[in-house]
């Protein structure tokens, strides 16, 4: 059965991917970030070409795509009404009306089945908070919610999935939830907010998210309808990051690879078993893109090291209140005493975030011999692994650009399962 969505706040297009996996149509994708909206683009040039059996241009592209690039060379070999799906622009009071026009031209007759999103969550996040202090509170990233129900207003699909960080339960003492349970019933749909781990969704990252699924309760006739919050069984994850998810790829030592060039996998994919159950690396190219690692220097690489170490004998971080005086050149000694943290070799990483974008410092590679010159942070390519994007996703942008559309994204897998479970919903609600 055909499904469409419209996707609000993209980002780089996590939670549509696992949409478009379970055959949902994208109508539209509205997104403010430049480099995230490119993303889209090739992601939806991809797509367009993968139907028509012509990926040998989008392959093309991957093997000759240029820093600095953005994606034009590959949009313009698509149909344009392909690109013009993703809406650059920022929802607010001034672009509502204007986005609500470009949606209507894209949609055309069309009745949208879900809305599919997550507003940016800094205001709500614990980072957030910490960082802009009571400034918080008059952040404008608090309200919108309210401009994501305006679009179930509008538009009126069967269903909508909202996805947040923990903190939306809380901020502001929990009154921006309340007040969007109170508007989400007011235009005629129930809501339940439940909080998923994408460990037990087949995601090698223990992330917890706010994951909101709403329905109408009656349908076109007055009926109530059948829907419901997804039924997502907890799965028991027995991969293992560095064996399963990262040993394919070519070593690399800090500030080594490149954004753009292709590099060829060091396992075949018979011997990947998790990277076929979660469609990360398919057979479609036999090389994979935006392999690279930031530099580091040598002060930062002498605390990755002793950081790697501590965690592979016993397990335990490194405190950067106890590491030597001569490595801390962090005034703070007070909190974020765990700003170096090494990705879980033997079980699933911490949460992936934006922060990503500004060091590596709390991704460090599980290298299993450290040495001060062979020590680093994660690659690109690895970070989105972590989120379950495919091998195949290009990340349009700069390195930070790349990393931070991949920390802010929710893991395709996940949402492929929800993605799933709502379809067999659909399917009972029109028998």
């Amino acid at each position: 059965m055909a499904l469409n969505f419209i996707d609000l706040f993209a980002g780089a297009g996590g939670l549509s991917e696992g949409f478009i996996r379970a055959g949902y149509t994208p109508l539209a994708h509205i997104e403010m970030d430049k480099y995230a909206c490119d993303t889209l683009r090739t992601r939806a040039a991809f797509h367009h070409l993968k139907a028509q059996n012509q990926l040998h241009i989008y392959k093309k592209y991957l093997q000759e795509k240029q820093e600095k690039e953005d994606g034009s060379k590959l949009w313009r070999q698509v149909p344009q009404e392909v690109i013009d799906t993703v809406i650059h622009d920022t929802i607010g009071e001034e672009t509502i009306e204007n986005i609500f026009q470009e949606v209507d031209e894209l949609k055309g007759e069309e009745q949208v089945d879900i809305i599919i999103g997550g507003p940016p969550c800094q205001a709500y996040s614990v980072a957030g908070r910490a960082r802009m202090g009571k400034a918080v509170e008059d952040d404008p990233r608090n309200e919108l919610y309210l401009y994501y129900v305006k679009f179930l207003e509008r538009y009126q699909p069967k269903i909508f999935v909202f996805e947040n960080v923990l903190g939306i339960r809380t901020a502001k003492k929990g009154e921006p939830l309340k007040d969007l349970t109170r508007l989400v019933e007011q235009a005629g749909y129930k809501m339940e907010v439940k909080i998923q781990l994408a460990s037990e969704h087949g995601v090698l990252q223990n992330r917890q998210r706010v994951i909101i699924v709403g329905w109408k309760i009656h349908d076109e006739n007055g009926n109530l309808t059948k829907f419901h919050y997804p039924e997502l069984t907890p799965e028991i994850n027995k991969h293992e990051v560095l064996k399963d998810l990262f040993c394919d790829l070519p070593e690399r030592k800090h500030g080594e690879g490149q954004l753009c060039s292709p590099v060829k996998y060091t396992k075949p994919l018979s011997e990947m078993e998790y990277l076929i159950k979660s469609e990360i690396r398919n057979s479609i190219f036999d090389f994979t893109t935006q392999h690279i690692a930031r530099p580091n220097n040598e002060n930062d690489r002498e605390i990755y090291s002793m950081a790697v170490e501590m965690w592979l004998k016993d397990r335990k971080r490194i405190d950067y209140s106890k590491i030597p005086s001569r490595l801390q050149h962090h005034k703070n000694k007070e909190t974020f005493l765990n700003r170096f943290q090494v990705v879980d070799p033997y079980g699933c990483c911490h949460t992936v975030v934006a922060h990503i974008a500004m060091d590596g410092h709390y991704y460090i590679y599980p290298t299993l011999n450290p040495t001060i010159d062979n020590v680093r942070s994660i690659t690109v390519r690895e970070a989105a692994r972590l989120q379950s994007f495919p091998d195949d996703y290009y990340f349009e942008g700069s390195r930070s650009a790349a990393f931070k559309q991949i920390g802010n994204a929710v893991p395709v897998v996940l949402a492929h399962k929800i993605a799933l479970e709502l379809q067999k919903q659909f399917e009972n609600e029109l028998q």
